[in-house]
């Protein structure tokens, strides 16, 4: 079916009575929420002549579920009984289906979903910076044929999903960098800088678009990783969807103080968001809970492509010990070998602090 439609039959009305009219309309309220918002906007005047003929639902049914997404906050309602005019409530929202081949990521942005949604600029433009390259990885990476969209807006949140029927983004990085681990691609994913199309793409898209959000749940083939704003640990594993594809969620309030700037700027040493050359490896992405980082191969996954940066922050925050291996070929082999870039540990205990500045000594 077209993206936001439905079978006409689920709204056709019931043979006799008016709670089986509202059985029904209960039945199909989802569905409504998904377009109602873009359809109120461009038929404000004859709203429930144009769903009666989307639908071929009966005008009492309309009527009754016009009245209830009214009540609930998705539409707004003005003029009078004989002659209403409605528009987008405080709850919005537009849900759309893409045929990937092809499919230029900027034009459902502006044709389908910014002219929708009332929210404050400087969230207006992450959201579409998250959007875009959301898409775009849908389309250049995912080797799928189609995606689903969904943009909703509530009083107090954005809320974005991207999903595709692709090879899933593990998947495909495993085939790619032979790194087969979920973990270990997670492990690089969160460094940035990580694409596998290097000849079209620097890796910004999905790393920025993390850091953009308050909330960032990735999905792919039974494996899922979530990243919250205010958790200083960084990705940390989630409950994965059961389904086959890449789906990325992204949520962000709307009287945040962030801005697509400031992110630019905080993983730029210079501090003028231009380059990306800071960088920060949480180690608990390495290893399970509990788990020992004892090995220079350990130590080599670390530094897997840190010399595309300037600054690489690694961080111990629950690590618990090392062995002096590890510490070797991190701090002292590689540094040596790459004394342009500067390694900072950070959230090490005492004990892992003297084991470094022992390997540095050398």
């Amino acid at each position: 079916e077209a993206a936001g439609r439905f079978p006409a039959q689920s709204l056709r009305p019931p043979r006799s009575g008016s709670d089986k009219i509202r059985r029904m309309a209960r039945l199909d309220y989802d569905h409504f929420t998904q377009w109602i918002t873009a359809a109120a906007r461009e038929h404000s005047h004859d709203l429930t002549e144009h769903i009666i003929e989307r639908t071929g639902s009966s005008r009492r049914a309309v009527r009754a579920m016009l009245k209830r997404l009214t009540e609930t906050g998705w539409l707004q309602r003005e003029g009078s009984i004989s002659r209403p005019v409605y528009g987008p409530g405080s709850l919005r929202q537009v849900v759309r289906n893409y045929p990937l081949h092809g499919l230029q990521e900027d034009l459902p942005w502006q044709r389908d979903y910014a002219p929708n949604f009332t929210l404050p600029p400087h969230v207006a433009r992450m959201v579409q910076h998250a959007f875009t390259e959301l898409l775009n990885n849908a389309v250049d990476h995912s080797g799928g044929t189609s995606a689903r969209v969904s943009l909703r807006q509530t009083p107090t949140h954005v809320q974005l999903l991207v999903s595709d029927d692709g090879c899933g983004v593990f998947d495909r990085i495993a085939g790619t960098y032979d790194i087969a681990d979920p973990g270990l691609a997670m492990l690089e994913l969160s460094k940035g800088r990580l694409t596998t199309a290097p000849q079209a793409h620097t890796g910004r898209g999905l790393f920025f678009s993390s850091q953009l959000a308050d909330v960032f749940d990735l999905h792919a083939n039974g494996t899922a990783y979530q990243r919250r704003a205010w958790d200083a640990s960084g990705w940390r594993p989630g409950k994965a969807l059961p389904r086959q594809g890449t789906s990325v969620y992204f949520a962000l309030a709307l009287d945040t103080t962030r801005t697509l700037e400031q992110i630019l700027q905080s993983w730029s040493l210079a501090g003028d968001g231009i380059a990306f050359d800071r960088t920060l490896i949480a180690l608990h992405l390495l290893v399970g809970p509990g788990g020992l980082l004892d090995s220079r191969a350990q130590a080599r996954r670390v530094t897997a492509r840190l010399e595309r940066f300037k600054r690489a922050e690694i961080d111990f925050d629950g690590i618990a010990d090392i062995g002096h291996a590890f510490a070797d070929e991190l701090f002292r082999v590689w540094g040596l070998n790459h004394p342009q870039v500067e390694l900072l540990p950070i959230n090490a205990n005492a004990r892992i602090r003297a084991l470094i500045e022992s390997a540095r000594a050398g």
